[in-house]
Formats: C-alpha cells, structure tokens, sequence
C-alpha cells in the first residue's frame, strides 16, 4: 500500500528551515555564525530539494519537537531526550529490529529513558518508511465472543487485520503482545513478533488487598509512540518513535479503566464492595483511585518509573516558569494537561493555556489513526 502524504513547496520547506537553522544556532551558540549553515541548506535544497540536518541539529530538533508538544504534562525533561539516529535504514527488517532495540535501551532495567529513534525521511521522489502501529507496545483484542472483547478492545481492529494476514494470535489472554506493523520504503507493510526481552511488564496488584493478584493484571514499562511524524525544519521523518515515561493516570484512569479499553471499574467496585446501582455513589470516583493506588504502588515496587499525576503538574508549572524565563513561550492543550482525575486538586487545573503551533514537533499525519486500526492492511 501506497503512503502517500502532502508535500511541501520549495518554498515552504526553506522557510521552515530558515526558522529552525536559526533557532539552532541561537540556542547552541558554540555553533557559530548560521549564515553559513543557511548558505548550505539553501545550495543542498536547490540541488535535491531537500537538504540533511547535521547529527546535533537533529538531537536539538527532536528534542525542541518534545518542547513543544502541546498535549505533554512532561516536558520539564526535555532536553534530556536520547536520539538514536538511524536515518539510513529504510527496509522494514532493518527498522523493527531497532525498534526491539530502542524498547531494550529506553527500559534501562526499569529506571526509563526518554528516547526517540529517528529513521529515514521522506524525500522529493519518494515517502520515508511508516511504522503503522500506534505505539511500539500494544496488547491484543479479540472479539471472540458477540458481546465480550478479551484483551484491550481499541486494538481489535488491528488484531483482526492481523490474523487475517496470518498471525496465529497469542495465547488468548487479555495482555497478548500484538506484533508491531512496518511499512519499508517501496514495499507493504509487515507485521514482525515483538521479542519477549524487549519488553519489560509490571504486575498490577493492590497495596492493601492481595487478591488483586489473582486477576493477573499487568501493563507494560515504556510508553513508546510510534505513529507520529517528527518534523524539523521542513524535514518529514514520519518513522520516529519515541518515549518518556507513564504518569499513573494514562494506566489507571485510561488504559485499564475506559470503558472502550479494558473497562476495569465494575470489576473494583464490585471488589472494594461498593454500591455501583448508582452513579450518585461515586463508586466510580472511589474505584478509580483504587486502581491508580494499584499502578503506582505496583511500579514502584516493581522499581520501574512512573510519574504520579500531582507531581507532574506542579513540574509543568515549573517547565513554564523556565522556559519563560529564557523568553519562550509555551503552549499547552488544556484538555490534555490536566490530569484525567482529580483535575481541580492539580495546579494545572486553575489556568488557562494557548494551543501554538509550531514547525519543529510531532504530528499525525492524514491516514496514521486509520493505519492504527489496522484499516486497508489486508
């Protein structure tokens, strides 16, 4: 299957480099003068209409891409970000096999690395390669059943596409590793079985009732996004996935507890013995913060990092005062910044924010949701 996305004018893609040459020599000023560096892009562009960033431009440009992103809590980080470059692969072999690399290096045996692994970029006479699955980690779905989805059911679609493709599926428990899905330059896309060693799993149990242990919970150590596109400087690399780590609520009061996911919170109240024939009983309010008790208590026991969501927001608060301080601005999705539960006990609640645009970041191209859900892959 053809990906084909929407090209830059020349025009525009000098503009953008313009922008971020200069953003690159301003903030790294060992870097010297930039009308030089300019003088290159602008006589690489003119040859090939495109033009290559240096390793350090393409560090600080992955690194600026995660400054930016206005949907992250956690981008006080953000310059602690490893970039793996790994532009010159391009065959879909080569590049799952340093995805499982990324996962092995970014869980450092459980104390998380923020990192991205940057691939081949699009170029004028041909797109880059895709990794069409939504993140490096997902677990399985299967709709076996008319009116039950073991597994986590936003993958169902995928895992259907999957299976029809051929693969035999896992052993059928609600935490089955999907393979991950790569589309090489010129060729379809392909689905590869994720090794077991490069992926590390916490057990979820809760602190004060060991029966949680019988339902075997469990979630994954690493966060690694891998369906969206890093753009620096007019430069596409739409193969680029990256990590931080999890802040508890994206576990507990989404992943495990949505009811379009795993849908855990009948289960809780039920076990907590609450009465759940009311919504007036707040037993959902009380089950979800049981469950979010459960995930950080079993990642910290289990020595793997996680953020809790009350110190993250007071750390993006202090990532705004810095980087207002250096003169930049920051922009935020206020839907997105404040934490899932209990928002108005978070600083980040009481403010509001502007969601900026930027030419250095991390966007879903037309076509990678669809491509997530396993869509046109058979």
């Amino acid at each position: 299957m053809e990906i084909l996305r929407e090209r830059s004018t020349a025009d525009q893609v000098w503009q953008a480099a313009e922008e971020f040459v200069l953003l690159f020599h301003r903030e790294n000023p060992q870097a010297g003068d930039p009308r030089r560096r300019l003088a290159e892009v602008r006589a690489e562009l003119a040859d090939t209409g495109t033009y290559r960033h240096t390793a350090r431009e393409l560090a600080h440009g992955a690194r600026v891409a995660w400054r930016n992103s206005n949907r992250c809590i956690g981008r006080l980080y953000w310059n602690s970000l490893r970039v793996r470059d790994h532009r010159d692969l391009t065959d879909a072999d080569a590049i799952a096999a340093e995805c499982f690399q990324h996962l092995r290096e970014a869980t450092n045996g459980g104390r998380v690395r923020p990192t991205i692994t940057v691939f081949a970029p699009d170029a004028p006479d041909r797109p880059g390669p895709v990794i069409w699955s939504e993140q490096l980690i997902r677990y399985a779905g299967y709709g076996d059943h008319p009116s039950i989805t073991v597994g986590d059911a936003r993958n169902a679609p995928l895992t259907g596409a999957l299976r029809a493709l051929g693969w035999s599926g896992g052993a059928g428990t609600p935490f089955d590793l999907l393979p991950l899905v790569v589309q090489g330059v010129d060729d379809k896309p392909r689905w590869f079985d994720t090794p077991a060693d490069a992926v590390t799993e916490v057990p979820i149990e809760h602190p004060d009732d060991p029966g949680w242990a019988e339902w075997g919970l469990r979630w994954h150590a690493v966060p690694a996004i891998s369906n969206m596109c890093l753009e620096i400087g007019g430069i596409h690399y739409p193969a680029a996935p990256f990590n931080g780590w999890y802040m508890g609520t994206e576990i507990g009061a989404r992943n495990l507890a949505d009811t379009d996911r795993y849908n855990l919170l009948p289960a809780v109240g039920r076990r907590l013995g609450l009465d759940t024939s009311s919504d007036r009983s707040l037993w959902k309010d009380r089950a979800l913060v049981e469950l979010n008790r459960a995930v950080l208590h079993s990642y910290d026991r289990a020595g793997v990092t996680i953020a809790d969501h009350h110190s993250e927001s007071r750390r993006f608060l202090a990532h705004m005062e810095r980087e207002e301080r250096k003169g930049r601005e920051v922009g935020a999705d206020w839907s997105w910044i404040v934490p899932p539960i209990s928002g108005a006990a978070t600083p980040v609640f009481h403010r509001t924010y502007e969601d900026r645009p930027s030419t250095t970041t991390y966007v879903h191209h037309v076509g990678a949701v669809e491509r997530a859900q396993g869509r046109d892959l058979v």
